[in-house]
């Protein structure tokens, strides 16, 4: 059994040595004023925070929009919730990667009929997941227009797809790994660059 348990964590290992040996590109405190700045943005664009949803990507992608929320919140003075939208069930690579676990959909109280709905989220990379959460999307209500908040936008786009709000341009090889350890899932908080990573 202690085998068993053994391989099963190593992969996760593997993950977390890669990410530690990773070039450091955003701290904390760049992280917050990212997401600080992307929330002005929205409100901007949006004109307010009336009929506002925002909305994240499981896993960090939904933290992400948590705080986005709090942040303009606090800045206009008006409630705003978030929820979180499942892709599972939408991606194009579930019959190659079958064991994907489906995460639960949470939409604030009204739904998203006539909303602007933001969707978050950590990295935006092909553009195959928003195409994913687009799907979804229509499935679940006829927002009155989407936007797209991405922490960080690494490039190689295979789809027309482009961010609204974006915390920092990385561009980078297709053989780099990006990682993004949040405090509330990580135990810490950073975004780093592995060229090692294949």
């Amino acid at each position: 059994m202690n085998h068993q348990t053994t391989f099963k964590s190593r992969p996760e290992r593997r993950r977390r040595e890669s990410a530690m040996s990773a070039r450091i590109v955003l701290q904390q405190a760049d992280i917050a004023r990212a997401l600080t700045r992307i929330s002005h943005e929205i409100l901007e664009s949006n004109r307010g925070a009336e009929h506002l949803v925002i909305l994240g990507i499981p896993t960090r992608g939904v933290i992400l929009a948590s705080r986005i929320a709090a942040i303009i919140t606090e800045i206009s003075g008006t409630e705003i919730s978030s929820g979180s939208l499942d892709i599972t069930m939408y991606r194009d690579d579930l019959r190659r990667q079958p064991t994907r676990v489906p995460q639960p959909t949470t939409l604030p109280a009204g739904g998203i009929d006539g909303t602007t709905v933001v969707l978050v989220d950590d990295v935006l990379y092909s553009g195959r997941t928003i195409r994913a959460a687009l799907d979804a999307l229509t499935d679940l209500g006829r927002p009155r227009a989407v936007r797209l908040a991405a922490l960080v936008d690494r490039g190689h786009r295979e789809l027309p797809i482009r961010p609204d709000f974006v915390g920092k341009n990385l561009p980078s090889s297709q053989s780099e790994r990006i990682y993004v350890r949040l405090e509330e899932l990580d135990g810490e908080e950073s975004v780093s660059i592995d060229g090692s990573a294949a």
